[in-house]
């Protein structure tokens, strides 16, 4: 029982994150910088690009260390248990 409700914190906390992190918008941070640096690039000076690429950079490691990637997600069955199999036969 204590895992579950160990599990749940952590499962409120991490949405408490997200919405945190959603509200400062860090993801359109990181989407504005990449098109400054793709659009303005030649208008920049090497330290002004240096610049942004690192902020673009911490801002996508706050990202991503609250909201992983989806391929680390896992699937789980009904109540958190194991995945079943149906085989339905439908010719005889």
């Amino acid at each position: 029982m204590g895992a579950t409700v160990a599990a749940k914190n952590k499962a409120i906390r991490q949405e408490a994150l997200r919405e945190q992190l959603q509200a400062k918008g860090l993801h359109t941070q990181v989407l504005v910088i990449a098109d400054k640096l793709e659009n303005g690039y030649m208008d920049l000076e090497a330290s002004q690009i240096n610049a942004l690429k690192a902020s673009a950079d911490l801002k996508m490691k706050m990202i991503n260390k609250y909201m992983p990637d989806l391929k680390n997600t896992e699937i789980t069955g009904e109540g958190g248990g194991d995945l079943g199999i149906a085989i339905k036969v439908l010719y005889e």
